[in-house]
């Protein structure tokens, strides 16, 4: 926030984006730090961090915006520049009680972040988004373990629902009379790649708990494709694949691809499948064109 600040103090109208890219500079950040995005992939880390710095400054009436993303220094920004502070931090702009009003929800209530360690350096959302990944990956880790518990028969038809939960295998009908059960508590068949059935892709599952799925394994199902006359396959495991494993498959000409435990879950949990919604947060931000002239 105090560089950010310095930034102002010509009293100049400035671009969000040229500070976004002068700070930058100041930093010596890098071509991937300048492009390293949240967890949710749609927010540049770096981007949000000034434009949160921006906001806590001029809820503290630090800065002044009279143009859409601009901003221009206030006398009260003028004043603790003056002052030559080491830092601005959340400590800090809670001497000013426009400030101390932004963080609570009412303004007879304590701040909602007061406990927040001043040296912290994540923007609420960051906060935010460092939670739902935590909260997220312990549902991975649940859902595998349930997973792990049920029958191979139970197995087989979450293999199948999320397949064409993921746009393959046309109908759940359908996809259901491509797969058959074998005897390795797993599955083994074709679905189809598409609702027309264009083409199909072979299947081969393991219940696995901590057994990693090496390279023999891979190299069998290669083999079984090859009986199928087939080009595609889809290997699923509840466990994890050895390197051998992953290595194999960049080496053949057939297009196999791996799911283990983790990345399983991960897509039980995109696409809906054995977890239902908890809690909705929306995150929202001011319509500019709404206000436009």
């Amino acid at each position: 926030m105090l560089p950010l600040l310095k930034l102002t103090s010509d009293k100049k109208e400035h671009k969000v984006g040229d500070l976004i890219q002068a700070l930058a500079i100041q930093f010596k950040l890098t071509d991937n730090e300048r492009k390293e995005l949240l967890p949710s992939g749609q927010t540049f880390v770096f981007g949000s961090r000034v434009g949160w710095a921006r906001t806590y400054l001029k809820k503290a009436g630090l800065l002044d915006s009279h143009k859409r993303a601009t901003v221009i220094i206030s006398k009260r920004g003028l004043q603790v520049l003056s002052q030559n502070p080491d830092k601005i931090d959340v400590k800090f702009l809670r001497q000013f009680s426009e400030f101390v009003e932004f963080q609570s929800l009412k303004k007879d209530e304590e701040p909602l972040i007061a406990n927040v360690d001043s040296n912290n350096t994540q923007t609420p959302e960051e906060t935010l988004e460092g939670a739902y990944q935590s909260i997220r990956k312990s549902l991975s880790q649940e859902l595998r373990k349930k997973i792990i518990e049920q029958s191979p028969a139970f197995f087989e038809k979450l293999v199948v629902e999320l397949l064409v939960k993921m746009g393959y295998g046309g109908s759940l009908k359908d996809a259901g009379k491509a797969t058959r059960l074998t005897n390795d508590e797993g599955i083994d068949g074709i679905i189809k790649e598409d609702k027309l059935g264009l083409d199909f892709i072979y299947i081969q599952a393991k219940r696995w708990d901590n057994q990693s799925v090496g390279r023999p394994d891979i190299q069998s199902f290669v083999g079984a494709l090859d009986g199928q006359r087939a080009t595609k396959g889809i290997f699923i495991t509840t466990s994890r694949f050895a390197e051998n494993a992953k290595e194999y498959v960049k080496t053949i000409t057939k297009k196999v691809i791996l799911i283990d435990g983790e990345q399983l879950a991960e897509f039980m949990i995109d696409h809906g499948l054995g977890v239902t919604t908890s809690s909705i947060f929306e995150v929202k931000k001011i319509d500019s064109d709404y206000f436009g002239e």
